[in-house]
């Protein structure tokens, strides 16, 4: 035995299967209470994934100690318990307060018969890791409002209207007043269907009339009420309309859904399996948030409805969303969660480097910026996560679970390559792009690049592809095809003077200039300010802890555009699963592929403020 080791006696329960020798690690001594190591539970069979390797992906720390026998004489009980974890890629779990102790079964150059590296993971962190990388899932957390929605009450579409008119009335530029007087006419639009939901239950849109069919919301839990909302779908428009309290009527609510978000939905949940568990952490009200979620969700094949309650995290006003929160009850850790949102600056330091920033939605001020681009931004985004998804599991498979079948109880843990890390596989990039070259290109509202660069500008986040250079040719068939140049991952900017960083209350909207207001970061960047007259549930109260230094950007990645479909929305899968081509991104690591109509990307000059 080490000078250096203590003895400890194990016991599974209350039987008592031997003694062995604590040896430490990394330099760091460790003991068990009273020196008793009293297995809780045996931990569930892995199907492919060894115990090892998935404790070295979520574990924060390293070895904790060692265990190994020094007795003479055979412990046969232990014997069982090395012999069953080793072969069946089991581990002896012992209780530590809010932490978990697991013994991993080690293999030894020496022929020790009984020996075992030990590491501690937070409570359940374990099974539920093991679950997700049998499964080859990772976790996926959205925004909603300007992520995959652009919701709006009477009130909220009053306030604009009335600035848009009164900058209307300043402006003396024809072009932007155009741009302006269109947008103008959009929300105008929508308000008047929305006064005519509210009013009567149905709405007439092109000559057509059409009813509130009534849905019921499954209940929470049975503390909850029964509710009943009566909504109209505009499937052509991509509009719902609903009702956030069905007994007030100013609660009504016109919801447009970003395009493309069905195809990102079935990726998400292809081939009757799930890829990714998805979240939602969102600064809306918690009655809104379910509602706009049982609205893009309304199978339940995202999130089921026993989970929903638990999934859709909702943080105060002014707070930093955190990955910590949103897996607060220990389901996942933060190396196999990425971040679909269109701002990174609203999640804490630590976080920001997992965040795939997406252009806010803007369908009244830019609503042809969604097909301005080759691929839609919601299929940008499903090719990143396809690739994220792609790469971790290449480097799991590839690096990590080769080694850790060559490991030996005598090695250091130093031996295992860094385990996978979802921000690896993120990049970020400072420079711009100009729309199809042009730096004065009129855009959708008829403003100039220029203008529309001052209103929407947001450099610095993380971003997808720009293909809208890429050369249309015709075939033979008479199909469009591309070119196949190499083109970079390049940020979500518009205009050529996209140096200068805006925070996200700097962000330009209906309602002035932003060099001139002055927002503190607590009225910034929420999802939904506005106070929604609630029903029994009230608010998520889950704040965040302490922010850290943001990790390094990662460089450009060069790619080709092989398989891009100019016309189409995402890129091709190939059939290797887990796999990616090399040099390629966003081309899939599993065999389905979707075809969209062309669409873009845009930032979005609108406050996320719903008012009622």
């Amino acid at each position: 035995m080490s000078r250096f080791a203590s003895k400890a006696v194990v016991y599974h329960g209350f039987l008592r299967l031997g003694e062995l020798d604590v040896v430490p690690a990394n330099g760091h001594g460790f003991r068990f209470p009273d020196n008793e190591i009293r297995i809780h539970h045996i931990s569930p069979v892995s199907e492919r994934c060894p115990p090892l390797a998935i404790l070295h992906t979520v574990s924060s720390s390293s070895v904790r100690c060692k265990l190994e026998s020094s007795s003479p004489v055979e412990q046969a009980n232990l014997n069982r318990l090395h012999a069953s974890c080793l072969h069946e890629l089991k581990t002896a779990v012992v209780l530590l307060g809010e932490e978990e102790m697991h013994l991993v079964a080690m293999c030894s150059r020496q022929k020790k018969s009984l020996c075992f590296w030990c590491f501690s993971v937070p409570s359940g962190l374990y099974e539920s890791s093991l679950g997700l990388l049998n499964l080859r899932c990772l976790a996926i957390v959205f925004d909603l409002d300007e992520t995959l929605i652009v919701a709006n009450t009477l009130k909220s579409f009053e306030d604009r209207i009335e600035a848009l008119r009164g900058r209307i009335a300043r402006e003396t530029d024809s072009v932007r007043m155009s741009g302006m007087s269109a947008e103008l006419k959009r929300y105008v639009d929508d308000r008047v269907l929305l006064k005519q939901y509210a009013d009567s239950n149905c709405v007439v849109d092109n000559g057509t009339l059409y009813k509130a069919q009534v849905e019921e919301v499954p209940q929470l839990s049975d503390s909850h009420e029964k509710v009943v909302r009566p909504v109209i779908r505009l499937q052509e428009k991509n509009i719902i309309l609903t009702r956030i309290n069905p007994k007030i009527r100013d609660t009504s609510v016109l919801v447009r859904l970003r395009p493309a978000w069905d195809h990102l939905k079935s990726y998400l949940t292809a081939k009757g399996r799930k890829r990714f568990e998805v979240y939602v952490c969102t600064m809306a009200e918690r009655d809104y948030a379910l509602e706009m979620w049982r609205l893009l969700d309304p199978e339940a094949r995202l999130i089921d409805r026993e989970q929903v309650s638990n999934r859709v995290v909702c943080v105060k006003s002014g707070s930093r969303k955190s990955l910590l929160d949103v897996f607060q009850d220990g389901n996942c850790h933060s190396k196999m969660a990425m971040v679909i949102d269109d701002h990174s600056k609203v999640w804490e330091d630590r976080d920001q480097p997992r965040v795939h920033v997406v252009p806010p939605f803007a369908p009244y001020h830019a609503p042809k910026a969604e097909t301005a681009n080759a691929i839609l931004v919601l299929c940008v985004a499903r090719n990143v996560i396809c690739n994220v998804r792609g790469s971790f599991f290449k480097e799991f498979d590839e690096n990590l679970l080769r080694k850790t079948f060559e490991l030996f109880y005598e090695d250091e843990v130093v031996a295992l390559p860094p385990a996978p890390d979802v921000s690896n596989y993120l990049m970020s990039e400072d420079s711009g792009f100009v729309p199809n070259g042009a730096p004065n290109a009129l855009l959708a509202n008829g403003a100039s690049g220029a203008e529309f660069d001052k209103r929407l500008n947001f450099p610095g986040e993380k971003h997808a592809v720009d293909v809208s250079d890429i050369p249309v040719r015709e075939t033979s068939d008479g199909k469009s095809g591309t070119s196949q140049p190499t083109i970079t991952i390049v940020p979500y900017t518009i205009g050529p003077h996209a140096s200068r960083t805006l925070m996200p209350s700097q962000k330009a909207g209906l309602f002035g200039n932003p060099a001139r207001q002055d927002f503190s970061f607590s009225n910034h960047e929420h999802d939904l300010k506005g106070r929604i007259p609630t029903m029994k549930h009230g608010l998520d109260n889950k704040n965040h802890g302490s922010s850290e230094a943001a990790l390094l950007s990662r460089p450009p990645m060069q790619l080709t555009t092989a398989n891009m479909q100019p016309h189409g929305g995402c890129l091709e899968e190939d059939s290797n699963e887990g796999h990616i081509n090399s040099g390629s991104f966003g081309f899939s690591q599993e065999a389905d592929s979707l075809n969209l109509e062309k669409e873009g990307s845009s930032k979005s000059d609108r406050s996320k403020t719903l008012k009622f």
